[in-house]
């Protein structure tokens, strides 16, 4: 995977390195044009915008398997910087929604995202309510709601925010692309 570390959410996939680090640029122009068709303002990424950086998934707490960390995802985010991706991660889950009123059977292919969201926000230290909605579509919307929730209770400093942040805006808008694909 390469991501830019500038635009948490923005990351290419490919079978190798060099291939994902070729797929960065699109994706960025992708990526900034989907935030400023949203109103955002942004400066055009500076610096090292991208890394590149193997990591493997790990055991997650309940026995199943956890998604890879990067290094980038120790450091904890500015509260500017949180309040700024918390945003796009709404923008990305309303993108999501969007997606889904026009094909709500879609929800049953993307039950992976609602596992994902709950896994992370246990991770940040909020437990699942329980609730286990027998409609997909819903189990996807709790989900989010109790990973927004963990993260604002964990704050620009709470550990793996910046990957929690990451995870959700990148699965989401994935979710999206998989939904207008199929």
């Amino acid at each position: 995977m390469a991501f830019a570390g500038e635009l948490p959410g923005c990351a290419a996939m490919a079978d190798d390195p060099a291939s994902a680090v070729a797929a960065v640029p699109a994706r960025v122009t992708e990526f900034v044009g989907w935030l400023r068709a949203h109103g955002e303002s942004l400066a055009e990424p500076v610096g090292n915008w991208y890394e590149v950086e193997r990591a493997a998934a790990g055991e997650g707490a309940a026995g199943g398997r956890q998604r890879a960390s990067f290094s980038l995802d120790e450091l904890p985010p500015s509260a500017d910087e949180f309040a700024t991706w918390l945003g796009w991660a709404e923008l990305a889950r309303e993108e999501l929604a969007a997606a889904l009123d026009a094909r709500p059977a879609a929800a049953r292919r993307i039950a992976w995202l609602a596992a994902q969201d709950a896994t992370l926000a246990a991770e940040l230290g909020t437990p699942s309510s329980g609730d286990d909605p027998a409609a997909d579509l819903d189990r996807v919307y709790i989900a989010r709601d109790a990973l927004t929730t963990a993260l604002i209770a964990a704050g620009p400093g709470g550990a793996g925010v910046r990957r929690a942040l990451r995870l959700a805006i990148a699965d989401d808008l994935r979710a999206v692309e998989l939904i207008r694909v199929r």
